[in-house]
């Protein structure tokens, strides 16, 4: 480990709660059988892993990245992803965003419970890729790895915040029959920060689907609906 990336792991051991150590392991289900089987917690809130990533992300190398997105520990690894974001969001080059992005690319299996997946892959990958080829998100969608295929969805949102809705209204249409309760709520969200700019394609996507989604995925979209017609959709009378 490199003297920063000490520093900033002292930093965060600092800022441990104890209470919170104990509590995170069930709220992000790293028990065993759970989606986060394994993972270790030190019980850093995020307000003060994103002051730590502010902090260092200027004067950190991509090797001390590596160092942190690497470790067991859940706080460390978001820690190195926000200051990755940070750094990325500074770039004003196609060269050094590209490095960052193959960065991501290549750190994809610590990227490995959904808070890590969604406070980074829309900042960098869906930034990156927004008017470029999206083959790589329908390649992670087949994948049939859970993070991968949330990474692909919530990617996604950079596209939305842009009015651009095409590529994200064809994951959802891949990926909302999924088995995971988490990826039924990945879609719904997605759908639901499209229909926020877009009522009328939202609503017609769900009239199309709504009958055979699951329940989370359609309680999730249609959550700012008028409540009647809320409730039209989940008693199916649309």
């Amino acid at each position: 480990m490199s003297e920063l990336t000490e520093q900033i792991t002292l930093a965060l051991n600092e800022k441990a709660i104890p209470e919170k150590a104990a509590f995170f392991p069930k709220f992000f289900k790293a028990f065993p059988g759970g989606y986060g089987e394994g993972d270790l917690f030190l019980g850093v809130k995020v307000p003060d892993q994103r002051k730590i990533a502010m902090q260092f992300y200027k004067e950190i190398s991509l090797n001390e990245l590596s160092e942190l997105v690497r470790n067991p520990y859940h706080e460390v690894r978001l820690t190195g992803l926000l200051a990755l974001v940070y750094r990325y969001e500074k770039c004003k080059t196609e060269d050094l965003r590209k490095e960052l992005v193959d960065f991501y690319l290549a750190h994809l299996d610590f990227v490995n419970n959904w808070d890590l997946v969604d406070t980074s892959c829309h900042f960098i990958l869906g930034e990156y890729y927004w008017k470029k080829e999206k083959d790589l998100f329908y390649e992670l969608a087949d994948s049939g790895h859970l993070w991968r295929q949330r990474i692909a969805m919530i990617s996604s949102y950079f596209w939305i915040k842009k009015g651009d809705f095409t590529d994200a209204l064809a994951l959802a249409e891949k990926l909302k029959n999924h088995t995971h309760d988490l990826m039924h709520k990945a879609v719904g969200w997605m759908l639901r920060e499209i229909g926020n700019r877009d009522f009328e394609t939202e609503f017609e996507f769900l009239k199309k689907y709504y009958h055979t989604m699951p329940r989370t995925a359609l309680r999730y979209a249609i959550e700012k609906f008028p409540e009647e017609l809320r409730q039209d959709f989940l008693k199916g009378r649309i």
